[in-house]
């Protein structure tokens, strides 16, 4: 496996980013790569576990974390292997869900040995985020869920979200922070898309974020689906709290909290007004309220 790191000086003087770069070193067959996180706020608080999905990094959650941080949480924002300053293989073969939870389980289980997690995770936060969940649910206190699923492939996928894996696969300019843009109802300025472009400074750090739509199953012979029905079965006996908190302009996700209603034991519904799929960007303010609002009501 040949893995790239992104030079440190492609982050430096990123608008609203002020945070001080943390790594986890996490075990591979041939030695250890390195997966960045973010950790504010009180060090003795509960975390809440911030996860990104596809093509950003933890930079998505700039507006969340000082509101979260003063309501007294802790707050750790970890970059996916493939995005942000986590490490990146270099290989679109060198990925696949099993393996993005395996790396996050040894970063945030293994290393940071967190415990209580309020997790918040949307598009493949989520995705990724859920199978932590399956996999030890004890350290989750309470999930907030945002334009998100937990696919299995026995539903057809839509011809739009095919036309997005062939994009992702196939198109000479993989422009993250105009993918960022595309799916924003805010307009974002030059600097903030060059911020969602800054992890990849070619096309050759690009595998994973390329690859991720790919990775998503859509059929029931996927390799992943197996586990993504078991992740469903634990999911079925979670008894603790969880929030959706879908965005009601996202047309990639609409719908998609009815699942969760539908299936988790102890489930409420808010709707992020105005928002789009990135509803970070659109509404993060609102969006870190509800969470912390969602925290105080449940402790």
């Amino acid at each position: 496996m040949r893995v790239l790191r992104t030079p440190d000086e492609r982050f430096a003087g990123l608008p609203d980013w002020p945070y001080e770069p943390r790594y986890a070193e996490v075990p591979v067959d041939w030695g250890r790569i390195r997966v960045h996180y973010v950790d504010e706020g009180s060090a003795g608080a509960t975390p809440v576990l911030l996860m990104h999905g596809e093509p950003s990094w933890s930079y998505l959650y700039r507006h969340m974390i000082p509101v979260l941080t003063q309501a007294g949480h802790r707050v750790v924002a970890p970059d996916l292997v493939g995005f942000g300053r986590s490490d990146k293989p270099a290989a679109a073969g060198d990925y696949s869900y099993a393996a993005h939870v395996g790396w996050m389980s040894a970063a945030l289980f293994g290393d940071l040995d967190l415990r209580g997690i309020t997790l918040v995770g949307q598009d493949w936060g989520g995705l990724i985020g859920l199978r932590l969940v399956a996999a030890e649910p004890d350290r989750f206190a309470r999930l907030v869920l945002a334009n998100t699923g937990l696919p299995t492939g026995d539903q057809p996928p839509t011809e739009a979200f095919l036309a997005w894996q062939r994009f992702a696969a196939e198109t000479g300019d993989f422009d993250a922070g105009a993918i960022v843009a595309m799916g924003s109802k805010t307009r974002l300025s030059a600097e903030v898309q060059a911020a969602y472009n800054a992890p990849f400074p070619d096309d050759s750090y690009k595998a994973g974020a390329r690859v991720f739509p790919a990775l998503v199953p859509t059929s029931p012979a996927d390799p992943a689906a197996p586990d993504q029905r078991r992740a469903w079965e634990v999911l079925a006996g979670f008894d603790r709290p969880v929030l959706t908190s879908f965005s009601d302009g996202d047309p990639i996700t609409k719908g998609g909290a009815l699942a969760f209603l539908r299936v988790l034991p102890d489930v409420r519904e808010v709707t992020v007004a105005g928002a789009g799929h990135f509803l970070q960007e659109d509404a993060g303010a609102q969006f870190a309220r509800n969470v912390a609002d969602f925290i105080a009501a449940t402790s």
